[in-house]
């Protein structure tokens, strides 16, 4: 049979979406239609697959007694190549083929599912679901609706159904709106990441016996895996590619591991834990590792368990720890970890992890210890920024790092900046906060700036290294005079204060000549011995703009001989470490603050990526005179409108 073109898969996702107006209207909440479709499509499409040899896999199972589940697993994938079965007579036409016990008769069929896809009809929830379509009189309606549709592998390949199930989901997630951002990354910005994670290995994906691992500790549907796996076979169809992943949320694991199966995975494709928590891959390592973690998620719920894995010299986690209330770069570290190193292989892994801004910027001691460890260990591929408003739950700014374990000769020590934050079109209809997506046209752009590397467009691409993002803060301050003088116009100014007092004159006449940082506590001392009071508010008058250093006179130094520092004047000086201390002060700093000091050894190092100052143009502002002619056309136009108003 020939392949069903897009114009038959949608219509397929049509028929099966029909089941929301036809059946759940006013029963089921709209933004729910989806936790009760997908499951019934995921049902039907097993159902499909296993139709022609579910006799003889019922008989043989029958066979076999007692056997343990694992056993009879083994036993049916050895005999009829099925990864997965159903040893319930009944089906989905048998079920509706009579309107009583419909709930009752469901939840058998479900139960006579293999114990290794069991978990699925648990992740959806699917027994109470049905309950509640049967409590309302539909789930026998649901059940018929579903069971004339033809999903059958002989119609639609695994690549068709594929096509249908995402539309679906697409459909459900839209009804959604920002809640299936938690569980859904757009296809858009998966191309792009799988197109640059797999451009350096075309020579290597060539040939018979080319294999290749991937893993998503953060699988959500399995969406990342599926392109990742779909894009590996358009290079080399004869590729052996293995999936793996981790997902929390029931639902979403449901969906991934459907998915996966659907298209000819493994049931154990993916797995169901908390991937902070427990690594349920622990020891492996992967070729290819994609992840979009949760921004700003609270981790507070894992802290022991994650430090108590941080105490693990050489761990995933022993680099360093975010605060609790954002965990992305625990996820961050977790990837770099799963990587597989180049001495395996001769290749290396490569990652593509999606984040928001703050792991290029996060101060605290954690995220800049992580941050150090993937700049001094020469991880960094690659880091792209990405349209805002791209996402189904946020619109905020987002990037994707890449990292590789072996980079190619010319990009060792080097990281490329790449801004795509441009390359977007508006969608025709908004799903969620998603309002703008990245067409074919937008990510050949960002793939051919990746590839050119230091021959891009210096407009989007930027190559840097590891130290340009590492720096000193200088501890920087002015040194006091010995000495301070008051002038006669200082004097006169102070005489407009209320809280000044003719005494007050002779009082800071006597003080000419005082250390500097010794004024204030001379001028209440000196007021008070000629009973005056010298309030606060005099005091610092007097220390911000009345009393001047003299500057004939010494620097002052304290009895070890260490600068005395003038009061109110401790600033930090931050210099790449690519720059030399003294001649980075030489010229940012001396000619504008001569009397200015700096202690290096009291730095502090640290690093950051300020991504959008590498690409920043600054803007001519407009001329004056183009400004005020704005602005006397705008007040000609409000006078107009006043009179209109004032003669009507």
């Amino acid at each position: 049979m020939a392949e069903p073109t897009a114009a038959s898969t949608a219509t397929t996702a049509r028929i099966v979406w029909d089941t929301a107006d036809k059946f759940l209207r006013n029963v089921v909440d709209e933004e729910d239609y989806g936790d009760y479709i997908l499951p019934f499509t995921v049902l039907r499409r097993l159902e499909c697959m296993l139709a022609s040899s579910k006799d003889e896999v019922t008989k043989f199972v029958a066979a076999l007694g007692g056997m343990p589940p694992h056993l009879i697993d083994i036993a049916v994938k050895d005999r009829f190549k099925l990864s997965f079965y159903n040893t319930s007579p009944l089906d989905l036409k048998t079920i509706a083929s009579v309107d009583d016990n419909v709930a009752k008769s469901l939840k058998s069929y479900i139960d006579g599912f293999s114990h290794n896809i069991a978990d699925i009809w648990v992740a959806f929830d699917f027994n109470r679901r049905a309950q509640v379509l049967a409590d309302s009189n539909r789930l026998h309606a649901v059940v018929k609706h579903f069971s004339t549709i033809d999903l059958a592998p002989g119609r639609l390949a695994n690549t068709a159904m594929g096509d249908v199930f995402e539309d679906v989901m697409y459909r459900a997630f839209n009804k959604k709106g920002k809640a299936a951002g938690n569980f859904y990354t757009p296809r858009d910005a998966i191309k792009l990441m799988v197109d640059i994670l797999i451009t350096n290995d075309d020579e290597t994906l060539a040939g018979d016996s080319a294999l290749r691992s991937i893993y998503d500790p953060t699988a959500g549907s399995g969406g990342m895996l599926l392109v990742a796996q779909e894009a590996l076979r358009r290079m080399n169809e004869k590729i052996d590619v293995t999936l793996y992943g981790q997902e929390l949320m029931p639902s979403a694991f449901g969906l991934g591991k459907a998915d996966l199966l659907i298209q000819g995975g493994r049931p154990d494709a993916i797995k169901q834990g908390n991937t902070l928590v427990e690594d349920l891959y622990e020891g492996q390592t992967f070729d290819y590792v994609l992840s979009n973690p949760p921004f700003g998620t609270d981790w507070s719920a894992d802290e022991k368990t994650v430090r108590d894995q941080a105490k693990v010299p050489g761990s995933r986690f022993s680099h360093g720890l975010p605060s609790t209330a954002d965990g992305q770069m625990l996820f961050l570290a977790h990837c770099a970890s799963k990587l597989t190193p180049a001495s395996r292989n001769g290749q290396g892994g490569r990652a593509a992890v999606v984040s928001n801004a703050s792991p290029l910027f996060a101060a605290d001691n954690g995220p800049s210890a992580i941050r150090q460890w993937l700049l001094e260990d020469d991880l960094i591929d690659a880091i792209v920024a990405l349209p805002a408003d791209m996402f189904y739950g946020t619109g905020i700014a987002t990037y994707v790092w890449f990292l590789d374990t072996n980079k190619a000769p010319e990009r060792k020590g080097k990281i490329q900046l790449i801004d795509g934050s441009g390359q977007w079109e508006l969608l025709r209809r908004p799903m969620g906060e998603k309002r703008r997506e990245m067409e074919q046209r937008h990510r050949e752009i960002l793939l051919k700036a990746y590839e050119a590397f230091e021959h891009a467009d210096p407009a989007i691409s930027r190559v840097l290294t590891p130290e340009d993002f590492m720096f000193r803060d200088v501890p920087v301050f002015k040194q006091a005079r010995l000495a301070t003088r008051f002038s006669d116009e200082a004097v006169e100014v102070l005489r407009g204060r209320k809280d000044f007092v003719e005494g007050h004159v002779d009082v800071l006449k006597s003080l000419d000549g005082t250390a500097w940082n010794d004024l204030p506590q001379s001028l209440p001392a000196a007021a008070k011995a000629a009973g005056l009071k010298a309030p606060m508010g005099l005091v610092d008058a007097v220390m911000a703009a009345m009393a001047v250093p003299d500057e004939s006179e010494p620097l002052s130094v304290d009895r070890r001989g260490r600068p005395v520092v003038a009061d109110g004047w401790k600033l930090t000086e931050r210099i790449p470490m690519t720059e030399d201390v003294a001649e980075h002060m030489e010229r940012e700093l001396l000619p504008f603050a001569p009397d200015a000091r700096w202690d290096a050894t009291k730095a502090k190092h640290g690093n950051e990526i300020p991504f959008k100052r590498f690409f920043y143009v600054p803007t001519e502002p407009r001329p004056l005179a183009e400004i005020d002619a704005d602005v006397a056309r705008i007040m000609r136009d409000l006078a107009a409108m006043f009179a209109e108003v004032h003669e009507s």
